[in-house]
């Protein structure tokens, strides 16, 4: 038996890539400490997110808020390879990293790539165009091999930034996105990343999975081609992608203390690595906000009595008739200067709105995102 255990743990080495992912500290915590926070937001407000710049031969992309990112890994781009911090981001589809000719100051205080320096790059005359809700990138469309770990994949498209605006950007501590969303929401006529390492055989299964440490700096991990158990207890349970583009599931309803506080009919919800908080519709946002006893800031962020975090009741997603609590321990965040800050926020953007499960939420549970099936597994974190 003990041979047995041993060759399935060479077996699970052989077929599993797992990618090491830091924890970071996020750009609004950042910004925050150099009191940069409130005029960020002020210039970025919400209800940008909904405007999409339309200009001939310029590729655009749905808004992201990469405010609240925490999480980070390393891959490379070219022969030899370019190191570049990434974000394994789900709510995006698209790989881009700064160019040696971006001279933005985002692109001053990061890695950049250098194509001439590789051999293999291919370079096009397509300009690209990414808003978010935290600042733009605007560039142009390359090939090159992008190698994450051992797996090397051959020509894949990605963007070099010629500008990057917006100060969070500037501050941010990783160099560019990795996208993992489905190909519908990637740049037209490009293959994403994951779908490039699939279709060049580098994976056993077509699937990935995320564990995100809650305490520690390192430790979380991004794993392709398979699914570590140990990361986690119990069965996965199985939701089905209601949508594909984000990863985007059915949710039952949103309860606290056996009473529903949002989504009572039924509402949608994105999986997303790409952000730490949970975000949902603006009324039943300020629902819980309300029964949590939160109040508004100067910067527009809300936050409790530190002294009260012990007696706040779990937030309860109830989704493919299982629960998933979120404690108030994982929605409160206590800061260095022993304020307590809401781990909540609001999309002013309309009561269709899908809610966003963030960080906060995946902390808890280990996720699989099965490309094969179209589902998405979900099961307690270990700790």
């Amino acid at each position: 038996m003990r041979w047995i255990g041993f060759l399935s743990l060479v077996a699970l080495s052989e077929c599993l890539v797992t990618v090491p992912l830091t924890k970071i500290k996020s750009m609004r915590e950042s910004l925050r400490e150099r009191d940069l926070l409130r005029d960020h937001l002020q210039q970025y407000a919400h209800s940008r997110a909904n405007k999409l710049l339309r200009q001939p031969r310029v590729t655009v992309q749905p808004l992201r808020n990469y405010l609240d990112m925490y999480y980070v890994g390393t891959i490379s781009i070219g022969t030899p390879p370019q190191k570049f911090k990434v974000v394994f981001d789900t709510g995006s589809a698209d790989l881009w990293v700064p160019s040696i000719y971006c001279s933005s100051p985002a692109c001053v205080t990061h890695k950049t790539f250098k194509p001439l320096r590789s051999s293999t790059f291919q370079g096009t005359d397509r300009p690209i165009r990414l808003l978010y809700g935290s600042g733009s990138m605007t560039g142009l469309l390359g090939y090159d091999d992008v190698r994450i770990r051992h797996l090397v994949c051959k020509s894949q498209a990605f963007g070099l930034s010629t500008t990057e605006s917006g100060i969070a950007l500037e501050f941010a501590a990783f160099d560019g996105i990795l996208g993992l969303a489905y190909p519908t929401l990637a740049l037209n006529d490009t293959t994403p990343v994951f779908d490039s390492l699939w279709k060049q055989g580098l994976l056993p299964e077509n699937l990935f999975a995320f564990y995100l440490s809650s305490n520690k700096r390192n430790g979380s991990v991004v794993m392709f081609g398979g699914v570590d158990h140990s990361y986690y207890r119990g069965e996965l349970q199985w939701v089905p992608v209601s949508k594909q583009g984000f990863w985007q599931v059915a949710v039952d309803s949103i309860s606290m203390n056996g009473t529903v506080v949002a989504c009572p009919c039924g509402c949608q919800a994105i999986v997303d690595t790409g952000t730490s908080l949970l975000i949902g519709p603006l009324d039943p946002v300020l629902n819980i906000l309300k029964n949590i006893n939160a109040h508004n800031t100067s910067t527009g962020e809300y936050v409790v009595s530190c002294d009260d975090v012990q007696s706040l009741p779990d937030i309860v997603f109830t989704i493919n008739n299982v629960t998933y609590p979120v404690p108030a321990s994982a929605y409160i965040r206590r800061e260095q200067t022993d304020i307590c800050f809401s781990n909540l926020d609001k999309d002013n953007s309309g009561s269709s709105r899908p809610w966003v499960l963030g960080d906060v939420f995946l902390r808890l549970y280990f996720t699989v995102f099965d490309r094969a099936n179209n589902r998405i597994g979900l099961a307690p974190a270990v700790a």
